[in-house]
């Protein structure tokens, strides 16, 4: 029998399996995808502590549920950080993180149209689990190419963890 960890985040409690990552850290897997119950409530309970924001920025694909929902509640547009490029990009903009649930280096994406929805702009970065906070980091390098007009940003998960200059957790 696999080893969990109960995982109790806003008000729902869910058994995830721990997984190896290496021979010194061990992670408790955190699948978001599919679980619609759980991206609503951590939505709106993350929506309640997150920092105000005008725009919301995730990486693919894990994190896209969650910003989703956080856009439909708020009202607030989300862009996605793709993890290649696509043909619709014009003018892509690249960047490259490390994520430990990730061999190797990861590639994220974005095009210079969508910089230029956040210029000037609060931006919040979200992502289903933040432990290293190598994706949510590389998603927010991409979104600050134009450091002179960009604010923020913020940082949220669905594990119940949201920041800025100070950690909130939720309950």
């Amino acid at each position: 029998m696999a080893k969990t960890y109960t995982l109790n985040v806003a008000g729902l409690t869910r058994e995830l399996t721990i997984c190896k990552v290496n021979d010194h850290m061990d992670i408790a897997a955190f699948i978001m995808l599919g679980d619609a119950e759980l991206t609503v409530a951590a939505a709106t309970e993350l929506l309640k502590k997150c920092p105000e924001f005008d725009i919301l920025l995730t990486a693919e694909a894990k994190g896209i549920p969650l910003a989703h929902e956080m856009s439909r509640q708020s009202g607030k547009p989300y862009i996605c950080a793709r993890k290649g490029e696509k043909l619709y990009m014009a003018d892509p903009v690249v960047v490259e993180d490390q994520s430990i649930t990730t061999a190797g280096k990861q590639k994220l994406v974005i095009d210079r149209k969508e910089l230029d929805k956040m210029s000037g702009k609060r931006v919040l970065v979200v992502d289903d689990v933040i432990s290293t906070g190598g994706s949510p980091e590389g998603a927010g390098r991409a979104g600050r190419e134009d450091p002179v007009h960009h604010r923020g940003p913020g940082r949220c998960s669905g594990r119940g963890r949201c920041s800025r200059a100070q950690g909130y957790h939720l309950p």
